[in-house]
């Protein structure tokens, strides 16, 4: 594979960036992927170098081959000055937090966020003497009203993982600028492929990607991919906490990267159809999907987003645990589990009820949050139908 030019690659679409970034076939000989480099100590040519620390590679977990070359890669895709690789997304999450957290400081959180973040800042960051806020992701640039003299970091999530509502990110990040503030997103929902938060201002852009870079539902990993100024932060306090992923799992997430752009294109097109099926079926009470004009904030999501990803959200026009799990029970191409991004589909209630602090979240119906996979969805549709009748035999 020859070299392309600078001024070429920085020309180059997203999903050429995917196929062709952090290969190496002149360190590999010549092989397509570079292999799971698996190794603790890194030996140095000479005494200079061993003194200067001046080495390619210095330990096992401070990186090898394997991670560089997925760093890269997804420097490309975020827009980024540097990634850290970490071993799950709730551990992505807890990373970049504390890269710009001490204790006295505040921290604004939106309402709708993922609730391992929640509970990260009631029963952690609470117990170090950091104060956390909860904001509307409908605030905009009304979050100005909420920031205090220590405030250091504002939370986003967009849109939301289980009611979907998208915020105004540029109308925050004016505010932060102003104020002086750190902004983090969490971006699983969209990856760099639908949206590239940074390109938007945004500090830190944070990922799970056990979801859909693996997506294959067999790897934990998560990805923070920040801009240069934030960057010594992130790298300081990644390395401080001893965080290390295992190579394999590396190369399997770089390995689903490669085709990650044709998933999500799929899965993309297959969620919509089959959430706009749903908008007319009895028993629905409400669709929550950000690419449907119903879904609050969906002129953020069309000014900002490139495309829906497979995740929406519904709202059934029933209140009893036995009709849910009617629904859930009479589904046969539906796994039930608490993730999404894989190439199957998933179904999982929820409720938001109990901890939603600066919104109400009363529905008039219980949830069910949807992960589309790449089954046709003219066989989900129909299994959904069933699952429905199920639900309204039960009643």
């Amino acid at each position: 594979m020859r070299k392309l030019e600078n001024r070429i690659v920085e020309t180059l679409k997203p999903a050429t960036k995917l196929a062709l970034k952090g290969r190496r076939p002149d360190e590999t000989f010549g092989f397509v992927n570079v292999p799971p480099f698996r190794g603790s100590t890194v030996v140095y040519p000479d005494a200079e170098s061993c003194l200067a620390h001046k080495n390619r590679y210095t330990y096992g977990r401070r990186g090898n081959p394997t991670s560089e070359a997925l760093e890269e890669l997804w420097n490309e895709l975020e827009g980024a000055a540097g990634t850290v690789i970490c071993p799950s997304g709730a551990s992505a999450v807890t990373t970049a937090m504390l890269s710009a957290l001490k204790s006295g400081d505040h921290v604004l959180v939106v309402d709708s966020v993922y609730r391992p973040t929640r509970n990260f800042c009631e029963n952690h960051l609470r117990r170090f003497g950091v104060e956390t806020t909860y904001y509307d992701p409908m605030i905009g640039a009304g979050i100005e009203a909420l920031v205090k003299p220590n405030t250091r970091v504002i939370m986003m999530e967009s849109p939301g993982s289980q009611t979907f509502e998208v915020q105004d990110v540029p109308a925050i990040v004016a505010v932060a600028k102003k104020h002086g503030i750190v902004t983090m997103i969490d971006n699983t929902y969209a990856t760099g492929l639908l949206f590239r938060p940074l390109d938007f201002g945004v500090d830190v852009s944070i990922n799970a990607a056990t979801k859909y870079p693996s997506g294959h539902s067999d790897v934990l990993i998560g990805l923070v991919a920040a801009n240069e100024a934030h960057l010594p932060a992130l790298k300081a306090t990644h390395g401080d906490l001893g965080i290390y992923l295992g190579p394999d799992d590396v190369f399997l997430t770089l390995r689903g990267l490669r085709t990650m752009n044709i998933r999500m294109r799929e899965q993309g097109v297959n969620a919509l159809h089959v959430a706009k099926a749903l908008e007319s079926r009895k028993g629905v009470k409400r669709v929550l999907h950000p690419a449907l004009p119903s879904c609050p904030g969906h002129e953020f999501f069309k000014r900002d987003f490139k495309g829906p990803s497979g995740m929406f959200s519904i709202i059934l026009d029933v209140m009893s645990d036995k009709q849910v799990a009617a629904f859930l029970n009479n589904l046969g191409l539906f796994g039930m589990g608490y993730s999404w991004g894989g190439f199957e589909s998933l179904a999982v209630p929820f409720d938001c009820t109990p901890f939603r602090t600066a919104t109400t979240y009363a529905p008039g119906g219980r949830g069910i949050r949807f992960s589309i996979g790449l089954e046709d969805p003219e066989d989900l549709i129909a299994d959904l139908d069933r699952g429905l009748a199920a639900m309204h035999e039960a009643g």
